[in-house]
């Protein structure tokens, strides 16, 4: 690929040409991530101890489904499947919009402004939910062993501050932060999984848990949902895709090395809660405990003092997750920011760090009016002085997970449009038909989020909040799509560049060179 003014071609993706034009600040830092650090920076989104200690025992307990390790099996290989045309479109489109900027390209400008709103409202919810469930933690930490009591909004305040500061620091010092995190976390959760398999409850090692007949009833289309959340990161790797060397390798690869660890590693851990408390007794132990579920287990296998370091650790997990997540949000707001679907400061750099400064400062204000708000909540006489906390994780938490999956669809379809329309639907036709599969797959699942939100949010079928939550992605769908469709009568030509990223820049040196 050429760079030079003689060429209307897409740009290095090294970002070079970029940076000899408008300043270092409409474009992010190439080559400051590796395999390792792009690796570690998406699987720290996925937070794996939080998923084994909150997102598993809340599956087993609530949906009442054993066969949540061949769950994760089955959307491993959904998600593989809409992986092959992911990872192809990203060896043609680099841009820290990812998911909006892939469905741009393929559905139109229009389609990319709503979808770049959803990113933004659905990563934004994951983050807030976090903060909520973050705070409550370190609360109960310090209740339990340092006999103090501390509101939760302190230290979810606390983190905030930290998070915002981290997000002005290269993303590489912030890889190593998060790599050191991730890797703690998977130790001690193999530990755990190697301990329950040497110590299982009376029925030992049993393989129930992979029987297709565990997966019946009702509870399955809303445990699919909460197993789905859990994978929530493996498709970050494309919004890092400027900060590379070498986008068109290291994204596809990381992204299958990241579904392939996910849906392994999680498949096991939830096999090995259920050999630990036995297949017929994982459901009520899970009802019972709850959260605590894996304390509980581990500090029977491994004693009170692993446990207490693993109660820990959840705690920095969650931290590795929220950094993570502020570093998605920051780089789609500066990708809006750049095409005009934000005011133009997001689309700046700042410093010398090339870190999107203005993005990340927008996230760490709007993460503490959430907090604040909650805080005030918390403060009213509900009966559950917890309830505020709660309500804050499986609130946010399920809003963020419908607007991932919900973008997934869109992706898939972009995919095949895009193919298409460059002629090369034949050359690609398996991997069209790959995301067919994946994006019809998702769609049930978007379907299933949909019907039974009150059940994913612990309210009753006939609570407002069972259609206003899940209304929070279809408000932001609609007021992408109305701005999209106001910019095209309006600016047609800023409209023409969404989507393009770094290109489109690219292309205006090129037409100021031959003017």
């Amino acid at each position: 690929m050429t760079t030079g003014s003689s060429s209307t071609s897409r740009p290095a993706a090294d970002g070079g040409a970029i940076s000899t034009f408008k300043g270092q600040e409409r474009a992010l830092r190439a080559n400051r991530l590796g395999t390792a650090g792009l690796l570690l920076s998406v699987l720290a989104a996925t937070a794996p101890l939080m998923v084994v200690a909150g997102v598993m025992p809340t599956a087993f307990a609530v949906m009442g489904i054993v066969g949540q390790p061949l769950l994760f099996v089955i959307l491993g290989c959904v998600l593989a499947l809409f992986s092959v045309g992911y990872a192809e479109m990203s060896r043609h489109v680099h841009n820290a919009g990812a998911f909006y900027a892939y469905i741009s390209r393929g559905l139109g400008g229009t389609a990319g402004a709503g979808a770049a709103v959803v990113a933004l409202v659905a990563y934004s919810a994951l983050q807030f939910g976090i903060y909520g469930i973050f705070g409550f933690e370190v609360s109960s930490l310090c209740a339990t062993h340092l006999d103090l009591q501390v509101a939760w909004w302190i230290p979810a305040l606390v983190a905030v501050a930290v998070v915002g500061a981290l997000g002005w620091l290269k993303i590489d010092v912030n890889a190593r932060v998060l790599g050191v995190l991730l890797l703690i976390e998977v130790a001690l959760v193999v530990i755990f999984d190697v301990a329950a398999v040497g110590n299982p409850a009376k029925e030992g090692l049993s393989l129930h848990a992979f029987n297709p007949d565990t997966l019946t009833g009702a509870g399955v289309g809303t445990a699919l949902c909460f197993c789905i959340a859990a994978f929530t990161g493996f498709e970050q790797a494309p919004v890092y895709a400027e900060e590379t060397s070498r986008p068109h390798v290291l994204v596809p690869r990381v992204m299958f090395l990241a579904i392939g660890f996910v849906s392994v590693f999680f498949a096991i851990s939830s096999w090995t809660l259920t050999i630990a408390a036995g297949p017929s007794a994982i459901v009520p132990a899970a009802q019972k405990q709850s959260a605590g579920l894996l304390f509980w287990l581990t500090e029977s296998i491994l004693g009170h003092a692993f446990s207490n370091v693993m109660q820990v650790l959840f705690v920095t997990g969650m931290f590795a997750a929220l950094l993570s997540f502020h570093n998605v949000v920051a780089r789609y707001a500066f990708a809006m920011g750049r095409e005009g679907l934000l005011p133009a400061a997001f689309g700046r750099t700042t410093g010398t760090n090339g870190a999107p400064g203005t993005g990340s400062l927008l996230q760490s204000a709007v993460s503490a009016v959430i907090v604040i708000v909650f805080a005030v909540a918390d403060d009213k006489p509900t009966g559950d002085p917890a309830a505020p906390v709660l309500h804050l994780f499986t609130w946010f938490g399920s809003v963020g997970a419908l607007g991932v999956t919900l973008l997934m669809v869109g992706a898939s379809a972009s995919v095949i449009v895009f193919f298409a329309r460059r002629g090369s639907a034949r050359a690609q036709a398996w991997r069209l038909v790959t995301s067919a599969v994946a994006g019809l797959a998702l769609l049930v699942i978007v379907g299933y989020t949909v019907k039974d939100f009150d059940v994913l949010v612990g309210t009753g079928p006939d609570s407002a909040l069972a259609w206003l939550l899940p209304a929070i992605i279809g408000v932001a769908l609609l007021l992408g799509l109305v701005q999209g469709l106001l910019m095209r009568s309006r600016n047609p030509q800023a409209h023409a560049r969404i989507g393009l990223g770094n290109e489109a820049f690219q292309l205006e040196k090129v037409a100021e060179s031959a003017s």
